[in-house]
């Protein structure tokens, strides 16, 4: 009988990235309050990479709990300019703001994984992209928003990558899967070895 195999998450990005890539799975959202476990982590000097990772983590174990036997997988995201940490912008003004500290930079996406079996962590990966934005004009990051309306607010930076978000770039180094949110190949990779889907 085959591993059951769940996404802890509530992204319909990570969704469909597993589901393209044929893999059999349920979803079912972690119950954690991310801002309630990263607070004392940015107080400690977490780097982003780290609050990334733990999240994962946070998340995998936390579904894992409630399913025993099952390889739960979960995911975390953070993105960061010279160590500063940015979250999805609260409204439009908060997505402007992003965009304009974002313009003419790179940035980083941690895109962290984890997999959990009966509570407990068994893998663990880490991927970052460094991605560099065009330089803006206010003008343009104005009309760019009222293009893609209230999507902006549904991801960190403020812009999706696989629609128009694509635009606000000049350069991007890693993999497209770990800017949208789940580093496909590495994880393939576990899953085979683990004999979650077919080798």
């Amino acid at each position: 009988m085959t591993t059951p195999l769940i996404l802890a998450s509530g992204s319909p990005f990570r969704r469909q990235l597993l589901r393209n890539a044929g893999v059999s799975f349920s979803v079912e959202r972690p119950e954690i309050d991310e801002r309630a476990v990263e607070a004392p982590l940015r107080s400690s000097g977490a780097t982003p990479e780290d609050i990334a990772q733990v999240l994962a983590e946070a998340k995998a174990m936390d579904v894992s709990e409630r399913h025993p036997g099952a390889l739960v997988i979960g995911s975390d995201q953070t993105l960061s300019l010279q160590n500063e940490m940015f979250h999805k912008p609260k409204d439009m003004e908060g997505a402007r703001r992003q965009l304009l500290a974002l313009s003419g930079r790179t940035h980083e996406l941690n895109s962290a994984l984890a997999i959990a079996r009966d509570g407990e962590t068994i893998w663990r990966h880490m991927d970052v992209v460094h991605m560099t934005m065009r330089k803006l004009e206010p003008g343009f990051i104005g009309r760019h928003l009222a293009q893609v309306g209230d999507t902006a607010l549904s991801s960190v930076g403020a812009y999706q990558i696989e629609s128009q978000g694509i635009q606000l770039f000049e350069k991007i180094d890693g993999s497209y899967f770990s800017i949208v949110g789940l580093p496909l190949l590495p994880l393939l990779a576990k899953l085979r070895e683990l004999g979650a889907i077919d080798g």
